[in-house]
C-alpha cells in the first residue's frame, strides 16, 4: 500500500522552536493577560522584573568624571648584568649612569682555588685565582651616589 497523498512529507526535520512550543514572534516572554483578568491568588502570576534606572545627567557625576588626571607611569625593562659597565638610569639618584665595576671573590674563585690545591699547587699557586678578574663576580655602583645597582656572579 502506498501512503495517501494529502499527508504533506517534511523536506527537514523541525526546528528547535516548534518542537518546543516556544514562538519566537512572540514579543514578551509572558503572555498578556486578558481583557478584565484579576489575579485570585490561585494561578502564577509573571514576576515583574525592574530594569536599571536610566542614568541620570548629574552636574556633579559629569565634574566628577572630567576631573580625573592621567598618570603616565613608564617601567624600566630589567637590566641583566655581565662583566662590563652598562649605561642605565640610577634608581637611587634618577641620572643616566654608567656604572662602576668592582670585582669581590665569588664561588668560581673559591672552587678555582681548591681545583689547583687538590692538582698540586700548594705553595700559593693556589691563590692565583684570587688575582684574576675574570673568575670573580661583578658588582655595579652608580659613580654619583654609589648605590650598589646589581651584582652578576660567575656561579
Amino acid at each position: 500500500m502506498s501512503a495517501p497523498s494529502s499527508i504533506p512529507v517534511p523536506s527537514a526535520p523541525p526546528s528547535y522552536e516548534e518542537t518546543t512550543g516556544i514562538n519566537v514572534s512572540y514579543p514578551h516572554p509572558y503572555p498578556a493577560p486578558e481583557p478584565g483578568w484579576k489575579p485570585d491568588g490561585k494561578g502564577i502570576n509573571p514576576p515583574s522584573y525592574m530594569g536599571q534606572p536610566a542614568p541620570m545627567n548629574n552636574p556633579i557625576n559629569n565634574i566628577f568624571l572630567f576631573s580625573l588626571a592621567v598618570q603616565t607611569v613608564y617601567v624600566q625593562q630589567p637590566i641583566v648584568f655581565y662583566d662590563r659597565p652598562v649605561q642605565m638610569c640610577c634608581p637611587s639618584c634618577n641620572q643616566m649612569v654608567v656604572t662602576r665595576l668592582s670585582y669581590d671573590s665569588g664561588a668560581l674563585t673559591w672552587l678555582s682555588c681548591g681545583g689547583l690545591f687538590l692538582v698540586g699547587c700548594v705553595f700559593g699557586c693556589c691563590l692565583i685565582p684570587f688575582c684574576i678578574d675574570a673568575l670573580k663576580d661583578v658588582d655595579h655602583t652608580c659613580p654619583n651616589c654609589h648605590a650598589l645597582l646589581g651584582t652578576y656572579k660567575r656561579l
